[in-house]
């Protein structure tokens, strides 16, 4: 139990402070959590792979020794630098804006983030890099000053050292807020431990914020700003345990991985299904599929419009269906390319939600390579897609009766939506880009290899956007090869909505 002189921070009113200044520490006060190892172990893996988080794992009981029993001063160096020695800064940067706000959110303390987020002008002080933390504390919390520890570098790298007056913690907190505000005192300061004492102690009002890793987190209803777009591979937040876990599986999972390929890409469509089923991968089923078209009936077939969840989708649904289909897919890998089936069009529209479960590894990612995509989804222990097949739309919703290509687009994603419970919004890809890899998507069309003249249709890249806003760009031969070349959606629901305009376009023509 924590002795001090300041009372705790439920003894604040958080009413009439609209006028107010308050400076808050991080770890254990705005977070619930006081360890902030989980964050840097994210940052490792994310920029610098298994290996640096091997690296980093090694390093954290020297680090927690010199922390406890040294100073906090030591044991966060030992953190920075084993985390961030070499790494391009605007890799940090990176990871800092598109991975670390999910987690960071899931951890808020309720009570500190009351008193927090009723202050005019809010400021954070904490010993964590500020170019680690940065992003989310003033997008997502609203922070006006973020004040941290400064580390080293060198020609875009940093170095793992820390700048002049070294790491926040103690009296060179208490200098950081001198610095920040001179002579004038902000009204209320929130800190967890003693090491922050110096600090409360030039506020007009100190807290303290007892350890409570029980309260409950605040909802993500509550943020200034809803935390939508999230990158990064790793599922779980990363405490030592589970960073030990997950350097001992990836050998393991590689080779699954590997087998779990080899399956989906050589064995009969008809087999795959049973083969995943023995390798660990459940494929769930829900619906009813419309069966396959004969050619001896002399009809077109069937459209499946499916929402994105990873390049895998095109498999997962052909498993579902017991047959290899056509399919109109993003693709910027080679890998994606060769274990997708591809090629047709048609009238017939049947809206499908698709779900998948992972319990390690996202199998997606707009920063990262994409042809490790179908590697991190079946490197999960048991991973999971659901397909759920929904009522093909009736005559009266398609263009044929007079429906604008946006219409049908829109209502198909209201379909989806209200399947999976999910909120559309009218965030496009770009949106989506620009917030997680600090661009707009935008690829660059592959050199085509001349070939002998084919006779063929070629249209434009449809709109990017689930409210039809025009998208840019590339152009894809529709007959001989019907793949749009882009990254990612923009999340669960935009998948082949981007698509829809021109296919319908396509087959109005035919």
């Amino acid at each position: 139990m924590v002795i001090t002189t300041f009372p705790t921070v439920d003894k604040c009113t958080s009413i009439g402070r609209e006028k107010d200044t308050v400076v808050a520490d991080m770890d254990g006060t705005l977070l619930r959590g006081r360890s902030s190892f989980p964050y840097f172990a994210l940052v490792a893996f994310e920029v610098g792979g298994v290996l640096r988080l091997l690296f980093l794992l090694l390093a954290s009981p020297l680090a927690g020794i010199l922390y406890y029993f040294v100073s906090e001063s030591a044991g966060i160096q030992v953190l920075i630098f084993s985390t961030f020695a070499g790494m391009k800064v605007s890799d940090i940067e990176s990871v800092a804006r598109a991975v670390l706000p999910k987690f960071y959110s899931g951890d808020l303390h309720p009570e500190s983030w009351k008193v927090f987020s009723s202050c005019g002008k809010r400021c954070v002080l904490t010993a964590n890099p500020r170019v680690m933390v940065e992003a989310f504390l003033k997008e997502f919390l609203g922070a006006d000053m973020v004040l941290g520890t400064e580390i080293g570098t060198y020609k875009g790298r940093a170095t793992g050292f820390v700048k002049q007056p070294g790491v926040l913690v103690g009296k060179n907190k208490a200098d950081a807020l001198k610095k920040a505000f001179g002579e004038t005192k902000p009204e209320i300061g929130l800190g967890d431990r003693h090491t922050d004492f110096p600090f409360l102690a030039l506020c007009k009002e100190g807290y303290i914020v007892p350890p409570k890793p029980e309260v409950k987190v605040v909802t993500t209803s509550k943020l200034p700003k809803p935390i939508i777009f999230h990158d990064g591979r790793l599922v779980q937040k990363p405490t030592p345990l589970m960073a030990l876990l997950i350097i001992l599986w990836i050998p393991v999972g590689f080779i699954l991985a590997c087998l779990r390929i080899a399956a989906g890409s050589l064995l009969p469509m008809p087999v795959v299904y049973y083969a995943f089923w023995a390798l660990g991968v459940r494929v769930i089923v829900k619906g009813n599929p419309p069966p396959p078209v004969k050619k001896s009936d002399n009809k077109s077939g069937v459209l499946f419009i499916c929402s994105h969840r990873t390049l895998l989708d095109p498999i997962f649904l052909s498993t579902a269906l017991g047959r290899p289909i056509p399919a109109v897919t993003y693709s910027v890998s080679r890998l994606s390319e060769i274990i997708s089936p591809i090629k047709t069009l048609t009238n017939e529209l049947v809206p499908v939600a698709m779900v998948n479960k992972m319990s390690m590894f996202h199998g997606t990612t707009a920063r990262g390579w994409k042809g490790m995509d179908p590697f991190y989804f079946f490197m999960n222990p048991s991973p999971a897609y659901e397909v759920t097949f929904l009522k093909k739309l009736p005559y009266e919703l398609t263009c044929k009766s007079g429906k604008s290509s946006h219409e049908v687009a829109n209502y198909i994603q209201r379909v989806i939506a209200a399947t999976l419970s999910y909120e559309c919004t009218t965030f496009t890809r770009k949106d989506k880009y620009r917030a997680l890899a600090g661009n707009d998507g935008t690829v660059v069309e592959k050199p085509k290899i001349k070939k002998p003249f084919r006779s063929s249709l070629v249209a434009p890249r449809p709109a990017t956007g689930r409210d039809g806003r025009a998208g840019s760009g590339a152009r894809t031969n529709l007959t001989c090869l019907p793949t749009y070349y882009a990254k990612d959606a923009v999340d669960a629901i935009d998948v082949l909505f981007l698509l829809l305009r021109s296919l319908l376009k396509e087959t109005n023509i035919r």
